[in-house]
């Protein structure tokens, strides 16, 4: 089990953010790798935090790897091979007739609930 743990902070502007901690003691410089489908993803930067304890890791997302579907990237420690953390980007035709689907099926239960109130109005009067 790894000693090291990654939290996201932001997404935002294309670049995913967040911080690496390390519990135990001794010089240590990570070695960050992230992937999609297996590929290495270019330009990930590993900033050591000023005055804490930590770092800062960004990771740009190449625009040509958004497209429909999902699109899941891995964050591994490069010296043991460890999955610290991911992240998916959903998008497309396939997300929109999910969310439509959960949309219709929400107002057929709002619809169930409006009529079973009703009804128990008229019957406590």
């Amino acid at each position: 089990m790894s000693d090291l743990t990654l939290t996201k902070t932001r997404l935002f502007e294309g670049v995913w953010e967040g911080v690496l901690t390390r519990e135990g003691d001794g010089n240590y410089q990570p070695e960050i790798e992230v992937t999609h489908l297996q590929q290495t993803i270019p330009g990930v930067e590993v900033t050591e935090k000023p005055g804490q304890d930590g770092w800062v890791i960004r990771v740009p997302i190449p625009a040509d790897l958004i497209a429909d579907g999902v699109q899941t990237f891995l964050i591994r420690d490069r010296k043991t091979g460890d999955a610290l953390n991911s992240f998916a980007l959903l998008s497309g035709d396939a997300l929109s007739y999910d969310i439509r689907a959960e949309m219709t099926l929400l107002r057929e239960e709002l619809d169930m609930l409006k009529r079973a109130f009703r009804r128990h109005c008229l019957e406590t009067m």
